[in-house]
């Protein structure tokens, strides 16, 4: 009995995945991830693909999991009531990950911002805070915050969001019209919004313009990287010896920052889902070699 227990302790050690939270959705190509971040969600919008993000909360697990802000869309709920049961499901799945050991945290953004009445309290397991830091398996301290605050129409001019938001709104609901029409021609998805954000000259500048604020307080605040989301532009590289992380959205990219179990970070795009289904297979051929068969015997 003793050397049983003694071989389950190391092999609990040998493998990080042993300690993840259990899941209970079944089946191969899942992938077991240390931390996830995940951000712009905008659920109570049709521009919201939340049976994407469920896909993906299904097929990941992770010990950590942050919700950097606007995961709901509060602005959009009261122009006009929008919230179909795939928006419900979603909700239900984080409620259902942070009862089986997922540690939850939710970071309110400017479209949520209702939920910051509630911070340092816990709904269903989920911790309601302004920012915090989360500390890497290989030591690295990213400061997460939405990064509203560091976008001076929203702290400015917070009338020109609004007219921002809708006209975004507007060219969502177009672009859904198109990607219709492509798909019934056999094309791929393609997105009118994040086309022209990378393609109008102030848009690029603004992009840069909250990278390096964002980056600077970082670096104020003495810690070697920072997560936000907000600009629904995913992106991971050193500014001036900063991490700066943005995990994208769930509106246009479907991408999440996830950070792999020897700290590693990567941008994963749910988009290409085959290359998820390849990076599965790959980590359940490694956690059932050779190796770990024999420490387990």
């Amino acid at each position: 009995m003793g050397t049983r227990l003694a071989a389950e302790s190391v092999a609990s050690r040998l493998s990080p995945m042993a300690t993840l939270p259990s899941s209970d959705d079944e089946g191969e190509g899942r992938l077991q991830v240390r931390s996830v971040w995940i951000s712009d969600v905008h659920l109570g919008t049709p521009g919201c693909q939340a049976a994407a993000l469920l896909d993906f909360l299904k097929t990941v697990d992770s010990r950590h999991l942050y919700l950097v802000g606007d995961i709901i869309d509060g602005w959009q709920l009261r122009r006009s009531w929008y919230w179909p049961q795939a928006h419900n499901d979603v909700v239900q799945k984080l409620l259902r990950k942070a009862r089986k050991g997922t540690r939850v945290v939710f970071v309110p953004g400017n479209h949520d911002e209702f939920a910051r009445k509630y911070l340092g309290h816990s709904f269903g397991g989920i911790e309601v805070v302004d920012d915090c830091v989360h500390t890497t398996v290989d030591g690295r301290q990213l400061w997460i915050t939405h990064g509203d605050y560091f976008d001076g129409v929203i702290q400015c001019a917070k009338w020109l969001a609004y007219v921002g938001d809708s006209a975004y709104e507007f060219t969502l609901r177009l672009n859904r019209h198109f990607n219709s029409l492509r798909a019934r021609l056999g094309l791929p998805y393609w997105s009118l919004s994040k086309y022209l954000k990378l393609k109008v000259k102030r848009a690029v500048s603004f992009i840069g313009d909250f990278e390096q604020a964002v980056a600077r307080e970082a670096r104020r605040r003495g810690v070697q990287g920072v997560v936000c989301g907000h600009i629904h532009h995913a992106e991971l590289r050193d500014i001036d010896g900063i991490l700066y992380a943005n995990d994208g959205d769930w509106v246009e990219s479907l991408t999440a920052l996830v950070e792999h179990v020897d700290g590693r970070l990567e941008i994963l795009d749910w988009g290409d889902r085959a290359a998820w289904g390849a990076k599965a297979s790959a980590q359940a051929v490694v956690s059932t070699g050779p190796a770990a068969a024999g420490v387990g015997a």
